[in-house]
């Protein structure tokens, strides 16, 4: 069978690459050095004309079957990493069949859960990425996925403010069900569980777990997130026929989640004058999608909330209640965001996104205002945080020089 590759890439420059070679072999002047995760099969990152893709060696089967998920999963805007192409038909020099290999695109800033970590592991970074675990598998839960292996090790994170978003990045364990049972998320929780509780034994073993962190006990809080989470978008809640406040109060709520409800189906309980209000859930990313209505920005859904209350504060910073808020939005990202970014040096934007930039510059005009006891203002805090905070923190871009 020859070379084949099927799906959509983007640079031609793909199929040059050294398919008859075990990914393993692949000489340096192809790869680029990324931080990589535990995984069963080979992966490695490739550069092509400036993008960066992972590849990753697989039985064609499941190469396949993992192709499609991922389109499934883009399509219904899932967080997960964006399918290219799967290469099949590959034979060595000696023409044995050589593993067929899934291509994705590297998704920038993003890392693994052991890259996250500086050194030892602290309690509050851990419960950051469980928390955005937690929603990462109620987001497949409510589109149907069932993942079949969720691990820390099997998702990327990139920074979200102060939290974190994450990301599906294998799905070859995964089905895809128009809707599934209590049964089968059950079932995906508890081998999330078990999951997370080999892998905090791992880093206990190796000295890179917080003394203070018990792996069985902070493993079983998966279950306890994504059971809160996942009650609170999908759970009826009775009222009483005039309390219609508290239906508002609930949109407000799951809105605050980053959550948008669709419709509410609303019942008369039998024999009483209480109405029972099931909301129907449809889409994450509430903020970041009235972020990208009013400035174009695309970025994760805590980087949308914190950027959404800056120009809220803006607004009436500048006594503009009543102007028209796209007006409004235009001028603070030409008189604020845009500057801000603009005022970090060009080496070192590199470093995190411009969303996260921002996010970290207002923190540390916040912590050297208090320190000061007055506004010390945006121009002096983004030269304070680039010298004293930007210049040590490691570059999290994708694009990584190519090793000579």
């Amino acid at each position: 069978m020859p070379l084949q590759m099927t799906g959509a890439p983007s640079d031609p420059d793909l199929i040059r690459l050294p398919w008859d070679l075990p990914l393993a072999q692949w000489p340096e002047q192809h790869l680029v050095a990324l931080p990589r995760g535990i995984s069963r099969h080979v992966v490695r990152f490739v550069r092509l004309s400036g993008n960066v893709y992972a590849v990753k060696e697989i039985s064609e089967r499941y190469a396949k079957a993992e192709y499609r998920l991922l389109w499934d999963l883009a399509r219904l805007d899932t967080p997960s990493v964006v399918p290219v192409a799967v290469v099949t038909g590959r034979t060595g020099h000696d023409g044995e069949p050589l593993d067929s290999a899934l291509v994705t695109k590297h998704l920038q800033f993003s890392l693994p859960y052991r890259a996250v970590m500086s050194g030892t592991l602290r309690p509050e970074t851990l419960i950051r990425l469980l928390d955005a675990l937690a929603v990462l598998l109620v987001r497949l839960h409510l589109t149907g996925f069932y993942w079949g292996d969720c691990s820390l090790s099997n998702t990327l994170f990139r920074r979200d403010a102060g939290a974190f978003a994450a990301y599906l990045v294998d799905a070859e364990t995964g089905e895809l069900h128009p809707m599934l049972s209590n049964g089968q998320r059950a079932h995906d929780i508890d081998i999330a569980h078990t999951n997370i509780y080999g892998e905090l034994l791992d880093l206990e073993a190796g000295g890179l777990l917080h003394a203070s962190i018990d792996p069985e006990e902070t493993a079983g809080q998966i279950c306890d997130r994504y059971t809160r989470l996942w009650d609170e978008l999908t759970q009826d809640e009775i009222i009483e026929e005039v309390d219609w406040h508290r239906v508002e109060h609930r949109i407000r709520r799951l809105n605050s989640l980053g959550f948008d409800v669709a419709e509410m189906m609303v019942r008369r309980k039998s024999g009483t004058g209480r109405l029972i209000v099931r909301p129907k859930v449809v889409d994450a990313g509430h903020h970041q999608r009235r972020l990208i209505r009013l400035t174009g920005l695309d970025v994760e859904e805590n980087q949308a909330r914190r950027l959404l209350n800056d120009l809220d504060a803006f607004r009436v910073q500048n006594g503009l209640r009543h102007e028209e808020e796209a007006i409004v939005a235009h001028r603070w990202l030409a008189e604020v965001f845009q500057p801000t970014i603009e005022a970090i040096p060009r080496e070192l934007r590199g470093k995190l996104e411009p969303a996260q930039l921002f996010h970290e510059v207002l923190d540390h005009r916040w912590f050297r205002s208090e320190a000061a006891g007055h506004d010390v203002g945006l121009p002096a805090a983004v030269s304070s945080y680039v010298h004293n905070v930007l210049v040590f923190k490691p570059d999290e871009k994708a694009v990584i020089q190519e090793t000579p």
